[in-house]
Order: C-alpha cells, then structure tokens, then sequence
C-alpha cells in the first residue's frame, strides 16, 4: 500500500505547479487550501454516503478520491505521507480510547 500510496504523493507533488488547463491537480491547486480542504470533506460525505447505501463499489471509487484528496491537501501542507504513515505506526497496538485519552485537552 505505501508504493502506491507514494508513486500518488510523488505524482501530486509534480503536478501542483503544472498548467491548471492540463492538470486536475494543478487546477484545485490554484484554487487554494480552502478549496481542497472542501474537496475532502465532500468526498468524506460521499464515501459516507456509500456506506449508508451499503454500496461497496461506491466505497471503493469514493475512498480511493478520499485518499486522493488527503494526499492533495497534506501536499498543500508540506506534511509528508510518511509522516502521517509514521503516526499511525505509532498508534498501532494502542487502544484507541487509550490513545484519545492521551492527546494534550484544548
């Protein structure tokens, strides 16, 4: 999953500066981080969406444009995939309410 994953985040990061006529990519990078952050959360609705329907395929296309989009806003971000790869290593074999639990309150 990681190379995939990776070859994704390579392609996304050499396209943001692409022409945005010619490139999807560059075009919802031009548009700003709001904008890509709205592209995710629509996705997130859509996979939902799909889920509630109990349509898996529908899950399966709305996921992969899901991770898409993460992957286009982590790069607005300068966030690496391997660091959000890195965190959830590091949360692998913790309770997830341990871990909830654990996170600095606001």
């Amino acid at each position: 999953m990681r190379d995939t994953l990776h070859l994704l985040e390579q392609t996304i990061r050499e396209r943001r500066s692409a022409d945005p006529t010619a490139s999807y990519v560059a075009k919802l990078a031009s548009k700003g981080r709001a904008k890509m952050a709205q592209k995710l959360g629509e996705e997130a609705v859509e996979t939902v969406i799909a889920a509630m329907a109990g349509d898996r395929d529908g899950v399966v296309g709305e996921s992969a444009d899901l991770l898409f989009h993460l992957l286009m806003l982590i790069a607005d971000m300068d966030v690496p995939l391997d660091a959000v790869l890195d965190e959830l290593d590091r949360r692998e074999g913790v309770s997830g309410i341990a871990e909830k639990a654990a996170r600095p309150k606001d």
